[in-house]
Formats: C-alpha cells, sequence, structure tokens
C-alpha cells in the first residue's frame, strides 16, 4: 500500500519524530511505499487567505468557500495545495501524527487541513436533494481508503478515561476522525495514542515504539471505528439528523454516531485496491 505520514511537530529531536522515524521503517520493511509531509520542516503555510485564490478579483469579498470552490474548479489552487492532494489521492493510507496541544492538532496542521481539503476535492462533492446530502460521512473522494491518528499526550491515559478530567480520548478525537477524516470518505482506524510523553524512559520508549510497530504491521487489517453512513439508511436525510429508532436508548452526542461493528475483519477490510 502506499501510505502518507502528514507530520506535525517543530523539533525534529522530538518524540514524535522518533515514533514517526519507527513507523515508517516498520512500514518500509513490511513492503509499503511511504511519504511523509514534514508540514514544520516544510515551512507549510498554515493561514487561509487572498493567496490562496489567484482568480479572486481584488474588489471580490474573501468567502472561502466559494473562492475555494472557483479555484478547485478552474485548476488554479497553489501549488503547494496541489502537492499535497497529489499525495492524498496518491495515499491508499492518510497517518495524521501530532502532539495533542490543546486537545486538539497543531495549528500547522489544522490549516493544512483547511487549504489541502478544498471545495470540490474533500468537500462539496456528490449529489445534493431530497435523496442525499452529497457524497460525504463515509463516502466522498477517499472512500475504500484508510486514515488513522497517531497522537501524544503530557497527561496519563487514566486523565482521558470514560471518567477522567480531560474527557474521554474518543471524544477528543472526534472532531478529527469523524469531521476531518471520516466526512470524506476514509475508513477511520482507532487512534494510536502515547500518554505521558515528556516523562518516558528508554524502557518505556521501546515499549511505545514496539506498540506502534504492531499497529504499522496491522494497518491493512484493523477494522475502523464503525461510524454510521450518512446516506445508509441511518439518518434522515431531510435534516440529517439520525433515525430515532438508532442508538442506545438515553445516548446523547458523539457516540449516537458509531453504530455496530462489522461482524468478521474481513468485513472491515480496505474496498480501494493497493496500488
Amino acid at each position: 500500500m502506499n501510505v502518507l505520514i502528514v507530520f506535525a511537530h517543530p523539533d525534529p529531536r522530538s518524540l514524535n519524530a522518533a515514533l514517526r522515524d519507527v513507523a515508517v521503517a516498520e512500514l518500509t520493511a513490511a513492503g509499503h511505499a511511504v511519504q511523509v509531509s514534514d508540514l514544520y520542516a516544510m515551512r507549510f503555510k498554515a493561514e487561509v487567505d487572498r493567496d490562496d485564490f489567484p482568480l479572486l478579483a481584488p474588489a471580490d469579498r474573501l468567502k472561502v468557500p466559494g473562492a475555494s470552490k472557483a479555484a478547485f474548479t478552474a485548476g488554479a489552487l497553489t501549488a503547494d495545495v496541489v502537492a499535497e492532494q497529489q499525495k492524498l489521492l496518491w495515499a491508499d493510507v492518510l497517518i495524521l501524527q501530532f502532539p495533542l496541544w490543546w486537545f486538539t492538532m497543531p495549528a500547522i496542521l489544522k490549516g493544512w487541513v483547511d487549504r489541502v481539503f478544498a471545495y470540490g476535492f474533500a468537500y462539496g462533492v456528490g449529489e445534493h436533494s431530497e435523496a442525499r446530502w452529497g457524497d460525504r460521512y463515509g463516502e466522498g473522494t477517499f472512500a475504500g481508503r484508510r486514515a488513522m491518528v497517531i497522537t501524544t499526550t503530557g497527561g496519563w491515559a487514566e486523565h482521558y478515561s470514560a471518567r477522567g478530567v480531560n474527557g474521554p480520548m474518543d471524544d477528543l478525537l472526534f472532531p478529527i476522525n469523524h469531521g476531518i477524516l471520516f466526512y470524506p470518505g476514509y475508513d477511520v482506524l482507532p487512534a494510536h495514542v502515547v500518554h505521558r510523553a515528556d516523562r518516558l524512559d528508554a524502557a518505556g520508549f521501546e515499549a511505545a515504539a514496539e506498540g506502534l510497530r504492531e499497529r504499522m504491521r496491522t494497518i491493512a487489517t484493523t477494522p475502523p471505528i464503525p461510524y454510521r453512513r450518512q446516506n445508509g439508511g441511518d439518518y434522515l436525510i431531510s435534516g440529517c439528523e439520525l433515525r430515532p429508532d438508532l442508538g442506545d436508548p438515553g445516548a446523547r452526542g458523539f457516540a449516537l454516531h458509531v453504530g455496530r461493528a462489522p461482524a468478521t475483519a474481513e468485513a472491515a477490510a480496505p474496498t480501494r485496491p493497493a496500488a
């Protein structure tokens, strides 16, 4: 398979960088082709502004969705954005790797999403009608491909447990897993999280590295999170609301949008042929 790692940490001597190298080595040893977009090393421009849309007239207001759509349709997105889009189209698997800062990804990685996931490329695709509301949430440009998050935290695992003070990790990552990755069609694998990142000794690092190696060895077969597909019948398309007969009684919030896992691992295997 082709694997793209989009990496966001400013220090090449960081734990994240060491883990990235572990992932690349394991994937390469298994015969996968790997590319890395090291956003800090690339000095990737994070902010969306008028410079992103050369076709926008100076007198026109910058309405980002419309400008993004016009530029994508005309083939006029900037070269750095197009290069990242081409990597995404090449990749069977996308890995977003970053330290968890203030409960989310670093700004440079969010900026990468803002600029690269252009209108017409990653969103705003497909038929919008009474029967469908676009190709999204399980459908879209990246349907049949896989994606996952690798992240580190300074806190203990207990801090991110179901009753932990920071909130459950699955909830904290839901906007990324569901809203950024599942939205344009990826099958999203459970995140790989390394806790107490600033406190790992040599033995702790080796344990973390071996855990990551195992995840890379099983990246093609790990069952994805069973998010509900928008156009699969679970939602009322008129309002994009979950049908009232679905979900555990009394359930609220993010958990409602996770359905039942596939019966077998084979049912969750990638549907896109390996390049």
